[in-house]
């Protein structure tokens, strides 16, 4: 029962399906980050401008208070519901789906674009030796008559 179990493991992990996949994951994990850098270095610094520097990271619902000792110093943080990291984070996704929606749309009009052009016409193949032959024999009777 183990040796098929790891047959059909090592048939599954040898398929090139697999190293397509991981070379995928790792191209994809590495174009994350560039997004990611669009999105926080350029876009969302645009979008802060336009609504006038909200910042909705700090934005949040204190469930509990901070308890405090009597001398004031802080015992226990407040226990915090913090909302305004996840309308954040919701707006962090639209805009980068938004971004990778426009590349792939672009990768695939530039590959339909690819395939639209027309292939270079085939060179003539070279005469056979015989049809050489029966051209001259041809022209040579043209000549006579």
């Amino acid at each position: 029962m183990k040796s098929k179990f790891l047959k059909d493991f090592k048939e599954f992990a040898m398929r090139g399906n697999v190293f397509d996949m991981a070379v995928g994951v790792i191209i994809g994990a590495a174009f994350g980050k560039i997004v990611t850098s669009l999105v926080n270095d350029l876009i969302m610094p645009v979008i802060g401008t336009i609504t006038g520097g909200v910042n909705f990271t700090h934005l949040s619902y204190e469930l509990t208070p901070a308890q405090l000792d009597e001398a004031g110093a802080e015992v226990a943080p407040a226990v915090l519901l913090n909302y305004g990291n996840f309308i954040q984070n919701v707006m962090d996704f639209i805009i980068i789906a938004f971004c990778i929606f426009l590349m792939i749309k672009l990768m695939m009009k530039l590959q339909l674009k690819k395939a639209e052009e027309p292939a270079p016409a085939p060179a003539p193949p070279e005469p056979s030796a015989e049809e050489k032959l029966l051209t001259e024999i041809r022209d040579l009777l043209k000549e006579n008559k």
